[in-house]
C-alpha cells in the first residue's frame, strides 16, 4: 500500500471536478489500488488538535462529501475534521467492486488507520451512518463516539417475513444491466434529480442548481451506470448490510442520533424505537427537517453535535480525574 501510495503521489494529479469545490484540503490516496478522494480541516484549536479525537464523516447513499459544505468549516473551529468520498461515489473511483457495507467499513477502517494515526468519532448520514454504526461495533478501538444523522434498518426489519422474498425477487429483476443502463440515462438527468429532491427536502427552495450537480455529475464519470447495477444486486444480497437492531446493542460508546422530523425516506417512528436498544444514544429530533437535516438545518446540528462533544469531553476528563 505505501509503494502504491509513493508511485500515485508522483503521477501528475487530475484537477478537482467542476461539482467538488475545493472544500479543505483536498486530496486522493490510493486504497487497495482504487483512487479514493478526501479532504481535511485541520482545527486551530492546539488543545483539541492533540488530545480530542477527530471528527470523520460518511455521506449518504448516491452523494459525496461534498453534502457537509456547510458543517465541515463550522465545526473545524473546533475539532479536526475529515471528510471521505465512499468508493463508487462522489470523486472517488468507480470499481468494479463487490459493494456492502462490509467493504466500505474496511475501507474508513484502513483510512482512519493510514491517514489518521488514533481514534476517531464517527459522522454519519443515512447509508454512512449504517457504515459508521457497523465499523464501531467491528473496530471498537478506532471508534470513541458516533454521530448518526438518520440510520437505515435492515429490509428484514422493516418487511414481514413472508414478503421479503417477493421483494427480493422484485430487485432481482432491476439489477440487470438491461433494464438499468438504460434507465440510468434517464435517473441522473438534472430535472430528474431535482424533482426527487424536492421531495427529499423539506423546504424546496434548499434544492439549488449546484446541490443538483453534486448528484448529476458524479453519474457522468467512467463506470458509474456499472456501479449503479452492482449496488442494486448488491442489495438484494442478505450480507449486504447487517442488521442495525443487532449492532446497536453491542456498543459501549455515547452516540447521538440527530432526526429530521419531516424526513419522508427514514421515517422519525423508525428513529423512536432505537434509542430503547442502548442507554447511551441519545436522540435530538430536528422540527422542520427533512432527510437532509445536515444542509437544511445546518445551524442546529452543528450546535447539537458540538454541545454532545462538549458533554461527553467533559464526562470523560471528570472520569479520568476521579480515576487519578
Amino acid at each position: 500500500m505505501k509503494i502504491a501510495n509513493l508511485i500515485y503521489n508522483l503521477m501528475p494529479k487530475r484537477s478537482l471536478h467542476p461539482w467538488h469545490p475545493q472544500l479543505g484540503s483536498q486530496r486522493d490516496w490510493v486504497w487497495r489500488g482504487w483512487q479514493i478522494r478526501y479532504t481535511h480541516i485541520r482545527t486551530d484549536d492546539t488543545v483539541a488538535a492533540t488530545s480530542s479525537p477527530p471528527l470523520v464523516f460518511l455521506h449518504g447513499f448516491g452523494s459525496a462529501l461534498t453534502q457537509w459544505r456547510l458543517n465541515l468549516i463550522p465545526l473545524s473551529q473546533h475539532r479536526t475534521v475529515y471528510a471521505i468520498d465512499l468508493l463508487g461515489f462522489g470523486a472517488s473511483e468507480k470499481a468494479a467492486a463487490s459493494y456492502n457495507v462490509d467493504l466500505w467499513i474496511e475501507q474508513v477502517y484502513d483510512f482512519c488507520q493510514t491517514l489518521i494515526g488514533q481514534p476517531v468519532i464517527l459522522v454519519g448520514h443515512s447509508l454512512g451512518a449504517l457504515v459508521a454504526l457497523a465499523a464501531a461495533e467491528r473496530h471498537p478501538d478506532l471508534v470513541k463516539g458516533l454521530v448518526l444523522i438518520t440510520l437505515p434498518s435492515s429490509r428484514q426489519e422493516l418487511l414481514p417475513e413472508w414478503l421479503q422474498p417477493i421483494v427480493g425477487a422484485i430487485e432481482g429483476l432491476f439489477a440487470s444491466p438491461l433494464i438499468i443502463k438504460p434507465l440510468f440515462q434517464f435517473i441522473r438527468q438534472p430535472a430528474f434529480i431535482r424533482s426527487v429532491l424536492r421531495k427529499i427536502y423539506s423546504n424546496p427552495e434548499s434544492v439549488t442548481d449546484e446541490l443538483i450537480s453534486s448528484f448529476t455529475m458524479p453519474a457522468l464519470d467512467r463506470g458509474s451506470a456499472a456501479v449503479l447495477t452492482r449496488l442494486v444486486k448488491a442489495r438484494t444480497r442478505s450480507d449486504f448490510s447487517p442488521s442495525t437492531k443487532s449492532l446497536l446493542p453491542n456498543l459501549q460508546i455515547p452516540i447521538l442520533m440527530l432526526w429530521g422530523e419531516q424526513d419522508q425516506v427514514i421515517p422519525l417512528t423508525w428513529g423512536r424505537q432505537l434509542p430503547a436498544l442502548n442507554n447511551k444514544v441519545k436522540l435530538v429530533e430536528l422540527p422542520g427537517a427533512g432527510h437532509c437535516s445536515y444542509d437544511e438545518s445546518s445551524e442546529q446540528v452543528n450546535h447539537e453535535i458540538l454541545t454532545w462533544l462538549q458533554t461527553n469531553s467533559n464526562a470523560e476528563y471528570y472520569s479520568r480525574s476521579q480515576v487519578n
